[in-house]
């Protein structure tokens, strides 16, 4: 397992020019690093499926004196392979070249025994968690190849790494995203321009971990703020070189 250096200080313009997309934009871990990837100089296309949360990032940003990010409205759960084609063809239009690409949206689903889980929750959670993921990344290839140094980031989890009883959809989809991070990295590793990690963010106090832990205290919890330096290390330059790693953030 790897960790971003303990003190990691990351230059202000660490990522001036850099174009990186993220999904899920609009909400908890992903509005975060898109404020953060924004402070340290980068132009963030900020993908979500609802504007309103995405026009809030937008203007934040602004306001805090980034450059000026994209929006780009989606939603995963019923995404053609078409709608990614689309996208791509917007950013090449717009950028010429897409230098990251951090994995961010995904859905819980049920906490339940298998025997328990409902099939068609099972298959949304694949659908949101895996599958999109897959279906960017693929179509989103030939844009990151014409950066010089381009990072993919996915979102896995300690229980994608570790299973556990009753994690259902979520366990098993987070871990076809390792598996995924991982071979997309052994298969890319040649052309020593991509690399491609995956990130676990721990317990960090949004949404999706209120759902899946309603009576924790979250004043414990890691803030979304908090974390925002393990991606600010693996989105820029300084881990060039570095492909195939596990990161806790």
């Amino acid at each position: 397992m790897a960790h971003c250096p303990t003190d990691y200080a990351p230059p202000q313009e660490l990522l001036k020019d850099r174009i990186i997309l993220v999904t899920g934009a609009g909400d908890g871990i992903g509005r975060a690093v898109s404020k953060g990837l924004a402070a340290h100089g980068a132009t963030v296309v900020l993908l979500g499926k609802t504007i309103k949360k995405l026009e809030t990032v937008y203007d934040e940003i602004m306001r805090a004196g980034g450059p000026q990010p994209g929006i780009y409205p989606m939603d995963l759960m019923g995404a053609a392979y078409k709608d990614y084609e689309d996208l791509v063809g917007v950013l090449d239009k717009a950028y010429g070249r897409l230098d990251g690409l951090l994995h961010n949206a995904g859905i819980l689903g049920e906490r339940a025994p298998i025997e328990h889980h409902e099939v068609h929750i099972w298959q949304q959670v694949l659908q949101v968690n895996l599958t999109a993921p897959f279906t960017l990344t693929k179509a989103c290839l030939e844009i990151l190849y014409k950066s010089p140094d381009a990072s993919v980031v996915f979102t896995g989890s300690s229980v994608g790494r570790k299973p556990r009883a009753y994690w259902g959809a979520y366990a098993v989809s987070k871990a076809g995203i390792e598996a995924l991070s991982a071979l997309l990295s052994d298969e890319s590793e040649f052309r020593g321009t991509l690399r491609v990690n995956s990130v676990d963010p721990g317990a960090v106090r949004t949404e999706m971990r209120r759902l899946a832990f309603p009576a924790e205290d979250r004043e414990l919890l890691t803030r979304p703020e908090q974390i925002i330096p393990t991606y600010l290390y693996l989105l820029g330059p300084d881990s060039k070189g570095m492909t195939g790693d596990k990161f806790d953030a």
